[in-house]
């Protein structure tokens, strides 16, 4: 600690390492407690952020390239956690011609007052390349026991404020006091709600009963909220798109309501009402001039918040009948109360036969769980597949030659690594084998001949005809026939399936 109490950050990087040290989640979880009861509240948002691996300002665009004429580390270690975090917004700030010499200058002057350990930390943590194992479950409960609170309090305030650096702040300030304080707030996104998967129909139904049975859309997760005549709309990520989508600002607009907070999915249709693929949704997100041609259509499918009353208490059954008095049929997902297999049977191959993905079989008694993947939601999609983390590109030859093809593909791994399971350039599209070279390359921290390595945030779906076992892989098993079906730009890398999921697959045989 310096004699003002900041944090020094070789105290933050002595943490990370002993986590990353263990593969015990309790001694990881204590590691990280034991760092937050040495902060003063106000510095926990950013040692929180670090010790998950990311940074306060998401992205400040730094790529390896610009850490690699870093100057020699210091001898001693003077830095503090704060003014490693302030570096980074002014970082980040930078913007216009010039901006990438200045932004080289500040980081060498950062650089320069870090030693050799620092460094290291500071550029896996630039890089995306932490790979310590304190995911965002550990870090809550973390949290927990740092601040003496119980846990269910820091997750229902970290679904609700979204930030959980700033509820590690309330919680250490304030106590279980404070935390009970935070609420959903019209106009903050919170987690969204997420289902887990299910074999088939006949598993679910056996989980879930008596249950809802609603079509499973490819599109782009949205959540929107309405205070007024104000609008916002945010991703499953949390980030703000309202710009991007007027049509459903002015769908919002023309509900009989003055405060609402609703979740949903934004789709771009064909004319006769089936789904354009998923890149075609995405893309669009993307262009802030693409309407005419590709319109979006909101389907929505929970109501969250009605004129000052919060519903996600409220059973889910109660909820749908608050969101169909709401909200017109056409902007709705399609829900059937399935009394009988044979009732869900028939709505999955009518979602199945519109081009949808699937369905989402959900309980009516269950509330709203944002943030969490529990028992009361589950997928069933007619094939296997799986949200797979690329690590890395190779260059293509051939027609492919000058494109990022082969992708090397992971899932998370119980220490919070990412294990391969692969690789694969099947179902790939010239429109998709486009879009991921760019954007691959804007991820790269180094390459090595033919091999692209890059910082493991984008997530794509793959398809696969089943896992078998391969000492290849440090997982022990690989994926049989693995094709792309799409990028997930939409989906954090946090959210990815994990070895768990693949080798629950490869023990039921298929």
């Amino acid at each position: 600690m310096r004699d003002d109490g900041g944090m020094l950050l070789a105290d933050l990087v002595a943490t990370s390492a002993a986590v990353a040290a263990t593969r015990s989640r309790t001694a990881k979880v204590e590691a990280v407690a034991g760092a937050l009861r040495r902060v003063a509240p106000e510095e926990a948002p950013a040692v929180v952020a670090f010790l998950s691996g990311e940074l306060r300002q998401r992205q400040i665009g730094v790529g390896w390239s610009s850490l690699r004429d870093a100057p020699p580390p210091a001898e001693a270690a003077t830095l503090t956690v704060a003014e490693v975090d302030e570096a980074f917004g002014r970082i980040g700030a930078l913007a216009g011609p010039g901006s990438q010499a200045a932004r080289r200058e500040a980081l060498g002057l950062l650089f320069a007052r870090a030693t050799a350990e620092e460094a290291d930390f500071l550029r896996r943590l630039l890089l995306g390349d932490l790979r310590q194992g304190a995911l965002e479950g550990v870090v809550v409960s973390a949290v927990a026991a740092a601040a003496d609170v119980p846990l269910e309090a820091v997750r229902r305030a970290h679904m609700l404020q979204g930030d959980l650096g700033e509820v590690a702040r309330i919680a250490l300030a304030e106590g279980a006091a404070g935390l009970a304080r935070v609420g959903l707030e019209v106009g903050r996104p919170i987690h969204p709600m997420l289902a887990g998967t299910a074999e088939d129909l006949e598993e679910a139904l056996e989980r879930i009963r008596p249950a809802a049975v609603e079509t499973k859309l490819d599109g782009v997760r949205i959540q929107v909220h309405r205070s007024g005549r104000d609008v916002a709309l945010f991703t499953r990520t949390l980030d703000e798109v309202t710009a991007r989508l007027p049509e459903v600002v002015e769908a919002a607009l023309a509900l009989p309501v003055r405060d609402v907070v609703l979740d949903g999915e934004a789709i771009a249709l064909r004319p006769d009402g089936r789904p354009h693929p998923f890149q075609v949704t995405s893309s669009r997100l993307g262009s802030r001039t693409a309407r005419a041609d590709v319109p979006i259509t909101p389907q929505l499918f929970d109501v969250l918040h009605l004129d000052g009353e919060d519903l996600l208490d409220r059973p889910g059954a109660e909820r749908a009948e608050v969101l169909h008095a709401l909200v017109a049929p056409e902007a709705r997902v399609d829900r059937v109360v399935a009394d009988s297999l044979e009732d869900a049977r028939a709505t999955f191959d009518a979602a199945i036969a519109a081009g949808h993905e699937g369905v989402v079989v959900k309980a009516l008694d269950a509330p709203y769980a944002a943030g969490r993947r529990g028992g009361g939601w589950l997928k069933v999609k007619p094939r296997h597949t799986l949200d797979l983390v690329i690590l890395a590109a190779e260059w293509g030859h051939g027609r492919r030659r000058g494109l990022l093809s082969n992708l090397h593909l992971g899932a998370r791994g119980p220490d919070g690594g990412l294990v391969m399971l692969g690789k694969t350039f099947k179902g790939l599209t010239d429109e998709m084998l486009a879009w991921q070279t760019q954007r691959l390359q804007e991820l790269a921290v180094s390459q090595e001949g033919h091999v692209v390595h890059v910082r493991p945030e984008l997530v794509a779906e793959i398809a696969f005809d089943g896992v078998q076992t391969s000492p290849r892989y440090p997982g022990g098993v690989a994926l049989r026939f693995a094709r792309v079906v799409r990028h997930r730009p939409d989906k954090p890398a946090r959210e990815a399936s994990t070895l768990e999921d693949v080798l629950a697959i490869h023990s039921r045989g298929t």
